[in-house]
Parts: C-alpha cells; structure tokens; sequence
C-alpha cells in the first residue's frame, strides 16, 4: 500500500487510541538497526490462496481453511497452533508481544517472520532482535517506511498479515481463527478487534470482494478512511 494512502487511516488510529506518532518513528528507527534486505520473492503470493490466521478460540476447529489454502501467513501465537497440528506457517506475523521465542527459532531455521515495530515494543525490540537470525526478517512498521522497514497497511498481527498478502499479490484471501467477539479480551484488545474489522472491511473494498469472516458484519461497519 502506498504510504500516502494509509497515512490518514494511520492518523485516525492514533487519535483514537491517543498513540505517539513520535513513539512508532522510535521504534522504527531502532528496528532499522536490525533490519536487513529482505527477498519478497519467498513470500510471492501471486495466484495464491492465502489464509490469514488469526490466533481466536476459533482456530482449532478452521485447521482445515488453513490446511488447504497454499500459503498460510500467521499472526503470533496463531503459528503455535498451526506447526502443532502440522501445518506449514509460510510467514508468522509478530510485533514480540506474546511468543517471541517461536519467532526466534523461525529465524534460526530459515524460515521469515515479519516483525512490527510500534511505540510500546522498543524494549523487545532490543531484547529478541540481537537473537534472531535477521537475514530472514521483514521488518515493519506503521509510521512511514525507512529502507529495509516497510509498511503495507494494517494496525493488528492478523489484519497486517492480511495486508502483507494482498501486497504480494494473493489471488484470494481467507481467514481461519478470527473472532472478532472474542468475550475473554480485555478493552484495549476488543478495541483493536474493532480495528482490525474495518481495516479488513477496507481492505476487502479496495479488493472488489467480499471476505466471508465479515458476513453477517457489513451494516455496522464504517470505512476507515471516512
């Protein structure tokens, strides 16, 4: 996604949520200190069903949506559960918050993670970037991309690796473990839930089609951008 595109979204969200602008730029900044070349060719995903795993209570029982599709892009802990149950995670999608060990022995094995920098992670971005092998990170950001830090849209794990996917070209888009009423989160999290269900409202408009996790969900959503 153009930058100049996402910028007026990227401004309501920090408004929103009262986030530092300034805050993300740090932490961009210090990835950067990290971040090194990254091939998009070994996440090409053109032609490709992609499924965006989400890490919901939901997951267990849409291994098969994941199993099927030809490449699976997963959001944090979501790559647990997928490699448990024997299934290829081609990217796992993390800003450290929660399983930051599996993202270092993705890295040690070859295998890329896309890491997101944001204003509250600078201190795990210090303490787990100096372990994993960099060579197979992508780097991210939200604010606006610097070299070897990119930006492809999106706010969350899940709707970032939903984003990354259609930057990549994937022909199709589904989404195995979402839940986006989730009654165990607490109130930050049920907000960014919110979040993430507009950006993918947004995303699948930009597509010109429809993402079944959002069926039944359409009429209370407002675009992002208005």
């Amino acid at each position: 996604m153009d930058y100049d595109t996402w910028n007026p979204v990227y401004e309501r969200i920090l408004a929103d949520f009262g986030f530092s602008r300034e805050a993300d730029e740090r932490a961009r900044d210090r990835i950067s200190e990290y971040a090194r070349p990254f091939d998009m060719d070994r996440l090409d995903a053109r032609r490709q069903t992609v499924a965006v795993a989400g890490a919901g209570p939901s997951l267990s029982d849409d291994l098969d949506l994941a199993r099927d599709a030809d490449c699976v892009f997963a959001a944090s802990t979501a790559t647990d559960i997928l490699t448990d149950a024997g299934i290829r995670v081609d990217a796992m999608v993390t800003d450290l918050d929660k399983n930051p060990d599996t993202a270092r022995d993705r890295t040690r094995n070859g295998k890329p993670v896309v890491a997101h920098a944001h204003g509250d992670n600078i201190p795990s971005i210090d303490e787990w970037l100096p372990r994993f092998d960099t060579d197979h990170v992508l780097a991210t950001t939200q604010a606006e991309p610097r070299e070897h830090v990119h930006n492809f849209g999106g706010f969350t794990d899940g709707d970032r690796a939903a984003f990354l996917a259609d930057a990549l070209g994937a022909s199709e888009l589904v989404f195995p473990g979402w839940d986006f009423d989730d009654p165990s989160v607490d109130a930050m999290k049920a907000k960014k839930l919110d979040w993430a269900e507009r950006l993918l409202h947004w995303l699948e408009t930009r597509r010109d089609e429809e993402f079944d996790v959002l069926d039944g969900r359409r009429d209370g959503l407002s675009l992002p951008s208005r």
